[in-house]
């Protein structure tokens, strides 16, 4: 039986209930996929709640990443039956089988693993984008990284290292920032007991760091702006912590600063940019730069228990659903 787990309205982790699905023969350039790993993400919770708009009348399947295999393929398909491919797409994903459009997915290399690629298809090309067009580093600077341990933040401070970047993490509590420093970054700063802002301003000797990429939002934005340096850039890419309403356009003054707001669909949907990202991102995990564990997993018929873990903070790195 081919089922999803979705939820009816806007809500708590209660509104999850289990549906079958048809799936229907895939469509000139479509393919249809059998789950075989699906990646949590916190946008699966923006999406739950009602933070993003709400896309559908009911039953939205949320789920932004997956991999699967081509159990059918539909005219104009250069992709093959029992083929590995991975993917990541706003919603959809928390199901058993889907049918999609072949351009939206990608092969997935023989030397990495379905959990492996679920789990950094949304994350990892986040990365991509951050560090390569939203504030594209150079060696020698030195960035800001909140949420260090997560699974975002463990492959950027791999990736940043391997562009001779110092990098440095928050992270909440001792166990997070020991794992943090263990993917990359050169200082982690535990938010719980310290002041990140002092901390920054220390490590850097009172320069300030050429850029902050902010996943958390309203607990974090402006002392994020503090510890810029003149000319510096604000990457804001979520907000955990809820939005970042205290935050005005005259707050950038203090230094000539720049801000964006940048999301990953806006890049996958630029021609070329999905297959070319992704195949940077696994030479990078295949030569061994960028090391991906995943030490949750959950049924995806237990996905209120997975977002019970990732809202309350209990996760680290990636997490991977299993229908």
């Amino acid at each position: 039986m081919a089922y999803a787990m979705a939820i009816s309205r806007p809500g708590g982790r209660d509104q999850f209930h289990k549906i079958e699905i048809e799936v229907p023969k895939p469509g000139p350039g479509e393919v249809t996929l059998r789950h075989t790993a699906i990646g949590l993400n916190f946008i699966d919770v923006y999406f739950r709640t009602g933070l993003y708009p709400w896309p559908v009348e009911s039953d939205l399947i949320t789920g932004g990443e997956a991999a699967g295999v081509i159990e059918a393929v539909g005219d104009g398909v250069d992709l093959q039956v029992g083929q590995r491919v991975a993917y990541t797409q706003p919603n959809g994903a928390y199901a058993s089988h889907r049918v999609m459009a072949a351009k939206n997915v990608v092969p997935i290399p023989d030397d990495i693993s379905d959990e492996v690629a679920a789990a950094v298809m949304l994350k990892g090309l986040t990365v991509h984008y951050l560090i390569h067009h939203s504030y594209p580093v150079k060696s020698g600077d030195t960035v800001l990284f909140h949420a260090a341990a997560g699974g975002v933040g463990s492959i950027a401070g791999q990736w940043l290292k391997a562009k001779g970047v110092r990098a440095i993490g928050t992270a909440g509590g001792p166990e997070k920032c020991a794992r943090a420093l263990e993917h990359g970054y050169d200082a982690v700063i535990d938010y719980r007991s310290e002041d990140f802002g002092a901390e920054v301003k220390r490590l850097t000797d009172g320069a300030g760091v050429a850029a902050v990429y902010d996943s958390v939002g309203a607990d974090t934005v402006m002392t994020s702006l503090d510890v810029l340096k003149r000319f510096g850039t604000l990457v804001c890419f979520g907000q955990s912590s809820g939005p970042a309403d205290q935050f005005k356009i005259g707050d950038l003054a203090r230094n000539s600063l720049f801000l964006t707001r940048p999301t990953l669909f806006q890049h996958t949907d630029q021609p070329g940019w999905l297959r070319n990202s992704a195949a940077e991102l696994f030479e990078m995990i295949g030569k061994g730069e960028i090391k991906i564990d995943v030490p949750q997993s959950f049924s995806l018929e237990d996905v209120a228990a997975a977002h019970e873990a990732l809202e309350g903070r209990k996760t680290v790195g990636s997490t991977v659903l299993t229908p």
